[in-house]
Protein backbone atom coordinates (compact mmCIF):
# COMPACT_ATOMS: atom_id res chain seq x y z
CA UNK A 1 0.00 0.00 0.00
CA UNK A 2 1.73 3.14 -1.18
CA UNK A 3 2.24 6.36 0.69
CA UNK A 4 2.83 7.33 4.28
CA UNK A 5 -0.20 6.85 6.50
CA UNK A 6 -0.08 8.13 10.08
CA UNK A 7 -3.35 10.08 10.26
CA UNK A 8 -6.63 9.96 8.36
CA UNK A 9 -7.63 12.88 6.15
CA UNK A 10 -10.01 13.48 3.24
CA UNK A 11 -7.47 12.25 0.70
CA UNK A 12 -6.56 8.91 2.26
CA UNK A 13 -9.92 7.74 3.66
CA UNK A 14 -10.14 4.66 1.44
CA UNK A 15 -6.49 3.73 1.98
CA UNK A 16 -6.92 4.13 5.75
CA UNK A 17 -10.10 2.08 5.74
CA UNK A 18 -8.44 -0.81 3.93
CA UNK A 19 -5.53 -0.65 6.37
CA UNK A 20 -7.87 -0.70 9.39
CA UNK A 21 -9.81 -3.70 8.10
CA UNK A 22 -6.59 -5.59 7.45
CA UNK A 23 -4.97 -4.72 10.79
CA UNK A 24 -7.96 -5.20 13.10
CA UNK A 25 -8.90 -8.53 11.54
CA UNK A 26 -5.32 -9.81 11.80
CA UNK A 27 -4.84 -12.68 14.25
CA UNK A 28 -1.62 -11.15 15.59
CA UNK A 29 -3.38 -7.87 16.39
CA UNK A 30 -6.27 -9.63 18.09
CA UNK A 31 -3.81 -11.70 20.15
CA UNK A 32 -1.90 -8.55 21.25
CA UNK A 33 1.30 -9.66 19.57
CA UNK A 34 4.24 -7.33 18.90
CA UNK A 35 3.56 -4.90 21.75
CA UNK A 36 6.73 -5.49 23.81
CA UNK A 37 4.62 -6.15 26.92
CA UNK A 38 2.87 -2.78 26.63
CA UNK A 39 -0.88 -2.43 27.18
CA UNK A 40 -2.85 -3.20 23.97
CA UNK A 41 -3.97 0.39 23.37
CA UNK A 42 -4.06 1.79 19.86
CA UNK A 43 -4.87 5.28 18.58
CA UNK A 44 -6.42 6.05 15.19
CA UNK A 45 -5.74 9.79 14.69
CA UNK A 46 -7.81 11.66 12.13
CA UNK A 47 -8.35 15.18 10.85
CA UNK A 48 -11.30 16.62 12.83
CA UNK A 49 -12.79 17.89 9.55
CA UNK A 50 -13.43 14.25 8.59
CA UNK A 51 -15.66 13.54 11.61
CA UNK A 52 -18.74 12.71 9.53
CA UNK A 53 -16.65 10.39 7.33
CA UNK A 54 -15.14 8.75 10.41
CA UNK A 55 -18.58 8.11 11.92
CA UNK A 56 -19.60 6.35 8.69
CA UNK A 57 -16.26 4.54 8.53
CA UNK A 58 -16.63 3.14 12.04
CA UNK A 59 -20.11 1.80 11.23
CA UNK A 60 -18.85 0.16 8.03
CA UNK A 61 -15.72 -1.14 9.76
CA UNK A 62 -17.79 -2.86 12.43
CA UNK A 63 -19.95 -4.51 9.75
CA UNK A 64 -16.99 -5.68 7.67
CA UNK A 65 -15.20 -7.02 10.74
CA UNK A 66 -18.34 -8.87 11.80
CA UNK A 67 -18.29 -10.58 8.39
CA UNK A 68 -14.74 -11.69 9.27
CA UNK A 69 -15.97 -13.05 12.64
CA UNK A 70 -14.36 -10.17 14.56
CA UNK A 71 -16.81 -8.75 17.10
CA UNK A 72 -16.47 -5.07 18.05
CA UNK A 73 -17.69 -3.46 21.26
CA UNK A 74 -18.05 0.27 20.60
CA UNK A 75 -18.20 2.66 23.56
CA UNK A 76 -19.17 6.13 22.41
CA UNK A 77 -18.13 8.43 25.24
CA UNK A 78 -20.84 11.00 24.54
CA UNK A 79 -23.57 8.35 24.59
CA UNK A 80 -22.05 6.95 27.78
CA UNK A 81 -22.13 10.41 29.39
CA UNK A 82 -25.82 10.90 28.54
CA UNK A 83 -26.64 7.40 29.78
CA UNK A 84 -24.75 8.02 33.03
CA UNK A 85 -26.33 11.42 33.66
CA UNK A 86 -29.78 9.92 33.19
CA UNK A 87 -28.97 7.04 35.56
CA UNK A 88 -27.66 9.47 38.18
CA UNK A 89 -30.78 11.66 37.86
CA UNK A 90 -28.82 14.70 36.66
CA UNK A 91 -29.86 14.86 33.01
CA UNK A 92 -33.07 16.87 33.38
CA UNK A 93 -31.45 19.23 35.91
CA UNK A 94 -28.58 19.92 33.51
CA UNK A 95 -30.93 20.56 30.60
CA UNK A 96 -32.83 23.10 32.71
CA UNK A 97 -29.79 24.87 34.15
CA UNK A 98 -27.24 24.68 31.32
CA UNK A 99 -28.45 27.91 29.60
CA UNK A 100 -27.66 29.99 32.71
CA UNK A 101 -24.31 28.38 33.53
CA UNK A 102 -20.91 29.58 32.38
CA UNK A 103 -18.66 27.20 30.46
CA UNK A 104 -16.46 26.72 33.53
CA UNK A 105 -19.46 26.08 35.80
CA UNK A 106 -20.82 23.48 33.38
CA UNK A 107 -17.43 21.80 33.09
CA UNK A 108 -17.08 21.68 36.88
CA UNK A 109 -20.59 20.29 37.30
CA UNK A 110 -20.04 17.58 34.71
CA UNK A 111 -16.64 16.60 36.08
CA UNK A 112 -18.18 16.30 39.54
CA UNK A 113 -20.76 13.80 38.32
CA UNK A 114 -18.62 12.05 35.71
CA UNK A 115 -15.52 11.15 37.70
CA UNK A 116 -13.24 9.11 35.43
CA UNK A 117 -11.95 6.74 38.10
CA UNK A 118 -15.14 6.04 40.03
CA UNK A 119 -17.89 6.50 37.41
CA UNK A 120 -16.79 6.41 33.77
CA UNK A 121 -14.16 3.67 33.94
CA UNK A 122 -16.43 1.28 35.91
CA UNK A 123 -19.21 2.00 33.37
CA UNK A 124 -16.90 1.05 30.49
CA UNK A 125 -15.75 -2.03 32.41
CA UNK A 126 -19.36 -3.10 32.96
CA UNK A 127 -20.02 -2.92 29.21
CA UNK A 128 -16.89 -4.98 28.57
CA UNK A 129 -17.92 -7.63 31.08
CA UNK A 130 -21.43 -7.85 29.61
CA UNK A 131 -20.27 -8.25 26.00
CA UNK A 132 -18.60 -11.00 24.00
CA UNK A 133 -16.13 -9.08 21.84
CA UNK A 134 -12.69 -9.23 20.23
CA UNK A 135 -11.77 -5.55 20.13
CA UNK A 136 -12.97 -2.42 21.95
CA UNK A 137 -13.58 0.78 19.96
CA UNK A 138 -13.71 4.08 21.88
CA UNK A 139 -15.40 6.90 19.95
CA UNK A 140 -16.97 10.27 20.78
CA UNK A 141 -13.70 11.69 22.16
CA UNK A 142 -14.19 15.17 20.70
CA UNK A 143 -17.80 15.44 21.87
CA UNK A 144 -16.91 15.05 25.56
CA UNK A 145 -14.00 17.51 25.64
CA UNK A 146 -13.09 19.30 27.93
CA UNK A 147 -14.84 17.57 30.83
CA UNK A 148 -13.48 14.15 29.85
CA UNK A 149 -9.89 13.90 28.65
CA UNK A 150 -8.80 10.98 26.54
CA UNK A 151 -5.50 10.36 28.34
CA UNK A 152 -7.40 10.02 31.63
CA UNK A 153 -9.64 7.37 30.07
CA UNK A 154 -6.63 5.42 28.83
CA UNK A 155 -4.75 5.74 32.11
CA UNK A 156 -7.69 4.40 34.09
CA UNK A 157 -8.41 1.57 31.66
CA UNK A 158 -4.86 0.21 31.79
CA UNK A 159 -5.64 -2.31 34.53
CA UNK A 160 -9.05 -3.26 33.17
CA UNK A 161 -8.44 -3.59 29.42
CA UNK A 162 -5.34 -5.75 29.20
CA UNK A 163 -6.76 -8.88 27.60
CA UNK A 164 -8.13 -7.53 24.32
CA UNK A 165 -7.03 -4.69 22.04
CA UNK A 166 -8.54 -1.22 22.47
CA UNK A 167 -8.72 1.24 19.57
CA UNK A 168 -9.48 4.91 20.31
CA UNK A 169 -10.56 7.07 17.36
CA UNK A 170 -8.93 10.42 18.08
CA UNK A 171 -9.78 13.75 16.36
CA UNK A 172 -6.29 15.19 16.27
CA UNK A 173 -2.75 13.87 16.22
CA UNK A 174 -0.71 11.42 18.24
CA UNK A 175 2.73 13.00 18.29
CA UNK A 176 6.01 11.42 19.27
CA UNK A 177 9.32 13.17 19.91
CA UNK A 178 12.50 12.22 21.72
CA UNK A 179 12.35 15.45 23.74
CA UNK A 180 8.78 15.32 25.02
CA UNK A 181 7.76 11.69 24.50
CA UNK A 182 4.29 11.15 23.06
CA UNK A 183 1.20 13.30 23.40
CA UNK A 184 -2.37 13.38 22.19
CA UNK A 185 -3.09 16.74 20.52
CA UNK A 186 -6.86 17.17 20.32
CA UNK A 187 -8.20 18.93 17.21
CA UNK A 188 -4.54 19.46 16.24
CA UNK A 189 -4.36 22.36 18.71
CA UNK A 190 -5.03 21.31 22.31
CA UNK A 191 -2.35 19.14 23.83
CA UNK A 192 -4.20 16.48 25.79
CA UNK A 193 -1.22 15.89 28.06
CA UNK A 194 1.37 13.18 27.86
CA UNK A 195 0.38 9.67 26.96
CA UNK A 196 2.98 7.29 25.57
CA UNK A 197 1.66 3.77 26.09
CA UNK A 198 -0.47 3.60 22.96
CA UNK A 199 0.42 2.68 19.39
CA UNK A 200 -0.66 4.48 16.26
CA UNK A 201 -2.64 1.74 14.52
CA UNK A 202 -1.96 3.28 11.12
CA UNK A 203 1.76 2.63 11.68
CA UNK A 204 1.25 -1.07 12.34
CA UNK A 205 2.68 -3.43 9.75
CA UNK A 206 0.38 -6.08 8.32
Amino acid sequence: MAGSLNSINKKNLQQAYEKLVAVVSDDGFLANQGLNNEVPFHICPYDPSTQVDINQMVRQLKNDLQDKSVSVLEVNLYDLVVETLKQEGDWEWLLENEPTMSRDELKEELQGVLDIETVITPAISAKMEAADFNVLFITGVGEVFPYIRSHNILNNLQKRAKEKPTLMFFPGSYQHSLESGASLVLFGKLQDDKYYRAFNILDRAI
